[in-house]
């Protein structure tokens, strides 16, 4: 299921705010490889948003080029038969505050290398990304680089012999000249220590997932005797009280049992998910977590969840990697044991995956681009950062039947 695209906080915030700081320099949007189609639609907001604003100082120099019918910047990423590449800026980007948005992620996006078609990995996303920067060569005015899922970010700390891939990659780009990082649901937020001086933000999408569970479900009661909000694991625990948190509902979680004697790929494998909290029998459950990678975690709290007699089971995860394949998701569905699972387009999203009846596409696009507009005034973006405000207003609409 694919949504319509809205943000009920965006007028209070931006689309109809009356300029009051001007810009840091003409924006820029530069969309690497597999993000085209969502930088489009950032892009529509923003051209729509500026030509809609008045103000008497927007025909002077300081607003040169603020109002355009197109802020994204042509770049490409040329490859050589051996399988070497270059990246290349198609026009100047001089004093220009320039967005990079990329999904190291998108295994869709493909490239030939001695005459056999390889797909992309994050390393080779995470490349092109640094020759984009290296091509720019320092002429614009700041650089910001805006990577959802986070390269990386799942090896945030040492155990062992191992590297710290995440907290390295933040330093090279940092010292190719990014200022500002921004990112959503960071694995642990704590790898930003790695570049202390330079802006790093990584975003909850909380009011996006409500937006889209009151949107797409019926009979839906966001209250504690009717719904609960549950952690598949110790580490998500931070993100699940804050969502409780914000909807007043209580929390439940699961602790998983590792077999510490063995490694599959590449971590110890689960041996059992135990439960932790109220009793869950006929209520509404959303499972929160920051990804879904091969689903086997989230699958089996459902299926202990419907054990313990729950009504329904939601998941929002703000990626949807699903990289074990869908089949098993299929089964679940038919089986009643999963109820709707909603994920963003911060991360590809294959064809097959958005047909799905129990798949609900959560649209960032707009949230993206108000983001984009404050910064480029350099204005604070602590509203759009602590969406408390508009969740309380929807769960008003809500109970008042809008939804």
């Amino acid at each position: 299921m694919i949504l319509e695209p809205d943000y009920d906080g965006g007028k209070m915030l931006y689309e109809d705010k009356k300029i009051d700081s001007i810009p840091v320099g003409p924006l820029g949007l530069i969309p690497l490889k597999g993000m085209e189609e969502f930088t489009n639609k950032v892009n529509n907001y923003l051209v729509e948003w500026r030509k809609e604003r008045e103000s008497e100082h927007k025909s002077t120099l300081l607003f040169s080029e603020y109002e355009k019918d197109n802020y994204i910047i042509k770049s490409t990423i040329s490859r050589f038969g051996s399988g070497e590449a270059k990246g290349t800026i198609e026009e100047s980007v001089r004093g220009d505050d320039l967005y990079l948005l990329v999904d190291v992620c998108n295994y869709s996006m493909t490239y030939s290398l001695s005459g056999k078609i390889n797909h992309m990995s994050p390393d080779d996303h995470f490349q092109d990304l640094k020759r984009i920067i290296a091509a720019i060569a320092g002429k614009a005015r700041r650089l910001t680089v805006i990577m959802p899922f986070l390269y990386e970010g799942r090896q945030h700390k040492r155990s062992g012999r191992e590297s710290l891939d995440c907290a390295v990659a933040l330093q090279e780009l940092v010292s190719m000249g990014v200022d500002n990082i921004i990112t959503f649901d960071a694995h642990d937020p704590r790898v930003q220590n790695a570049i202390p001086l330079k802006g790093f933000e990584t975003v909850q999408p909380i009011y996006q997932f409500l937006k889209a569970l009151v949107k797409s479900q019926k009979n839906l009661s966001i209250d504690a005797e009717h719904m609960m909000i549950i952690s598949p694991d110790e580490g998500g625990m931070n993100r699940a009280i804050y969502f409780a948190n914000m909807l007043g509902l209580d929390v439940g979680m699961f602790y998983k049992r590792r077999d510490y004697t063995k490694i599959v790929d590449g971590r110890n494998p689960i041996i059992a998910h135990e439960f932790l909290g109220g009793c869950v029998e006929g209520k509404d459950l959303i499972v929160v977590d920051d990804m879904i990678s091969s689903g086997e975690s989230v699958l089996d709290v459902a299926k202990e969840l419907k054990a313990r007699k729950a009504k329904r089971v939601f998941v929002c995860a703000t990626f949807g990697l699903f990289t074990g394949g869908l089949a098993k998701f299929d089964k679940y569905y038919e089986m009643g044991l999963i109820d709707g699972i909603f994920t963003t387009n911060l991360v590809y999203q294959s064809p097959q995956l958005l047909s799905k009846p129990y798949y609900v596409n959560v649209d960032i696009s707009k949230y993206i681009a108000l983001i984009i507009d404050n910064l480029n005034h350099d204005s604070s973006i602590s509203e759009l950062m602590l969406p408390a405000g508009r969740i309380n207003a929807l769960l008003k609409k809500h109970r008042e039947g809008q939804y």
